[in-house]
C-alpha cells in the first residue's frame, strides 16, 4: 500500500505572495493603494490624482517594495487589473503614460531571482477587499488600517 507523504518545504522555499491594489474615487481622482502579505496590510492613501489604472500600477510597484522589505526573492504577485497584469507580462503594449511604470517595474523586479505576475478575480484579491472596506467605513471600529505613507505595515487589529 502505498502512502502520499506531504512535501515538506520552509517558508523560505516558499514563493513570496503579495495581493496589490489600487482605485481612486471617482476616476479620475485621488488615488490610494492597498498591497497585502503574510497576514498585514500596507495602505498609501491620496497617493495623488490619477485614474484606475494609474492606481493600479502604483499598487503593483509599492507591492514589489514591500516584497524587497520582506526580503523576498520568489515572488508572486496577485492583481486583479487585466490591463496592468498584460503589460507588467508583456502581453499587451503599453500606452505612452503608462511606459514609465513598466521602466519602474523593470528596474525593481532586476533586485529579485523570480518574479511572476498573475491575474486573480476581484473576490480574490486581498488588498482589494482592504480597499473595499476602508471605502465602505472609513471609521470602522471592528477593523482599524493604519495609515502607512511610506508602505510600512499597516497590521489589522480588532477594536
Amino acid at each position: 500500500m502505498w502512502q502520499r507523504q506531504r512535501a515538506r518545504c520552509s517558508v523560505a522555499e516558499r514563493p513570496l505572495k503579495l495581493f496589490f491594489d489600487g482605485g481612486c474615487r471617482p476616476n479620475p481622482g485621488m488615488m490610494e493603494t492597498a498591497v497585502a502579505a503574510r497576514g498585514q496590510v500596507w495602505h498609501r492613501p491620496a497617493t495623488g490624482h490619477g485614474t484606475n489604472d494609474h492606481a493600479e500600477w502604483l499598487a503593483l510597484l509599492d507591492a514589489l517594495e514591500v516584497a524587497a522589505t520582506l526580503g523576498g526573492r520568489d515572488i508572486v504577485l496577485l492583481g486583479d487589473s487585466a490591463f496592468v497584469v498584460g503589460q507588467a507580462t508583456g502581453a499587451l503594449k503599453p500606452r505612452g503614460e503608462f511606459a514609465p511604470y513598466l521602466a519602474r517595474y523593470a528596474s525593481l523586479t532586476a533586485q529579485f531571482e523570480r518574479v511572476r505576475v498573475r491575474r486573480i478575480a476581484r473576490a480574490q484579491n486581498l488588498a482589494g477587499i482592504a480597499l473595499a472596506q476602508i471605502a465602505a467605513d472609513p471609521g470602522r471600529q471592528t477593523i482599524r488600517f493604519a495609515i502607512c505613507p511610506t508602505a510600512r505595515p499597516c497590521g489589522i487589529t480588532e477594536a
